[in-house]
């Protein structure tokens, strides 16, 4: 039976592009998100076009109780994960920290850290038993380098580098390979749902060099989880050629 990747926050973004190329390689999906409408047209577009099974689990990872209730009701013949993509994930709002919302604060720490351990969490039932098994972080750059007017931000996906890093650890007894790609700039509905939909400030976020696409993390995702089964990697940064870390960006005149 071919290989079960599941994937939070499969939407749009990393997650959508992510879902494309293991379909587009022969792997069974398990597709997470809030949107159900969109998981089912998404399942409906990658079963016709790569003749594979997509299974939708509709769930917000914020809330614990719907995240362990959508993993015990996971059919017998989708038991068995081979994969964790935990991309679920997003930023809301760039203000300094005595000018910030408080619930911008509490969404990303529910989203970005605790919605990615629950997922965790509730995943490991379903790996751990077999032996082997790829979970895959998604971080940031800002885990790297915090920036102004990041504060929260940044720390919650500095916090994905530590507990991935802690991940690795504590699994390997399990034969779990666990891997943090920490993306800089990319061009996905990630600045869009950060400055709230403000079009003219997302447009100037990626004008003047070329960002990472979508595409271009997903291909690093297969990359890393399609390596012999000995090798691990263990941490990942990746950014546009125009960009070092996150805070050097060089744009075009």
């Amino acid at each position: 039976m071919p290989e079960i990747i599941f994937i939070s926050g499969a939407t749009a973004g990393f997650g959508k592009a992510t879902a494309e190329k293991f379909a587009a390689n022969g792997y069974h999906l398990i597709l997470n998100g809030r949107r159900e409408e969109r998981l089912k047209q998404i399942k409906e577009s990658l079963e016709n076009k790569y003749n594979t099974e997509v299974y939708v689990l509709p769930f917000d990872v914020q809330v614990q109780k719907e995240v362990f209730d959508a993993f015990k009701s996971l059919p017998t013949e989708w038991q068995k994960i081979d994969v964790l993509v935990n991309n679920a994930g997003l930023a809301l709002g760039r203000h300094y920290t005595d000018e910030a919302e408080l619930a911008d604060w509490e969404t990303m720490i529910d989203t970005n850290l605790k919605g990615l351990l629950y997922v965790t969490k509730a995943a490991l039932p379903f790996m751990t038993p077999y032996k082997q098994g790829h979970i895959i972080n998604i971080g940031s750059t800002a885990a790297k380098d915090v920036y102004e007017k990041g504060n929260v931000y940044c720390a919650t996906k500095a916090a994905v580098d530590s507990i991935s890093k802690g991940m690795r650890i504590d699994l390997l007894r399990h034969n779990i390979k666990v891997t943090a790609i920490h993306p800089g700039a990319a061009e996905t509905e990630f600045s869009m749902v950060r400055f709230k939909g403000d079009e003219a400030t997302v447009k100037n976020v990626y004008e003047g060099y070329k960002p990472l696409t979508a595409e271009d993390v997903a291909d690093i995702i297969y990359y890393c989880t399609t390596l012999p089964s000995h090798v691990c990697i263990n941490d990942l940064v990746v950014t546009a050629t125009q960009q070092a870390n996150s805070i050097y960006l060089v744009k075009d005149a």
